[in-house]
């Protein structure tokens, strides 16, 4: 029952983490695309913006991927993890919870991850990584997440003019008339993770 308990967890982690990352990286299934999702991480203080956005995109959906089908375990759950770390760093200042934009969502797939990371099961397609290499990776994605967590927490607001402009510093900037015509319940360029 444990294998199957693990096997369907790395399959709704996986399969998430992958359409989020085919949200930013290509628009799919509602998602912004990567220039929105770069304009959004260049205003947050994550440069530089499109190298960011697209290396957020490539962990989620590389490690959506490695994750669900369990190939070169740990891997995936640590992509998973590091861009979720980065994420809940994002979302902190608006709370705990999703109904505000908060790090619920980002932090439960955070958690998930580590737990695949630790109890990897007989779950998975492929072959776990050799002990000394999965260190290797885990050290990797620890400090890779913590730059990325430190450009957050060290970021000075974007510059309205600069070009790190999020689409909603950009509507912003837009004469009195065209924001008159801008929906007010519009959505910000990134969701959470």
């Amino acid at each position: 029952m444990r294998h199957l308990g693990l096997l369907v967890s790395r399959w709704v982690l996986g399969g998430y983490l992958v359409v989020h990352g085919a949200q930013k990286l290509f628009g799919a299934f509602g998602g912004h695309g990567l220039e929105a999702t770069a304009a959004n991480f260049g205003s947050i203080g994550l440069r530089p913006g499109k190298a960011m956005a697209t290396l957020a995109g490539v962990s989620e959906m590389g490690g959506g991927v490695l994750t669900a089908t369990g190939i070169a375990d740990p891997l995936g759950p640590v992509a998973v993890a590091g861009t979720m770390a980065v994420a809940a760093a994002v979302h902190r200042r608006q709370g705990p919870l999703a109904q505000k934009g908060g790090f619920e969502l980002p932090l439960t797939n955070l958690a998930l991850a580590v737990a695949l990371m630790s109890s990897p099961g007989r779950s998975g397609l492929g072959l776990r990584l050799p002990r000394s290499l999965a260190r290797l990776v885990v050290a990797g994605g620890v400090g890779a997440a913590a730059v990325a967590i430190g450009q957050i927490l060290l970021a000075q607001p974007a510059d309205a003019a600069g070009e790190g402009r999020s689409p909603a510093q950009a509507a912003d900037a837009q004469p009195d008339d065209a924001q008159a015509q801008a929906p007010a319940h519009a959505e910000p360029a990134v969701s959470n993770g």
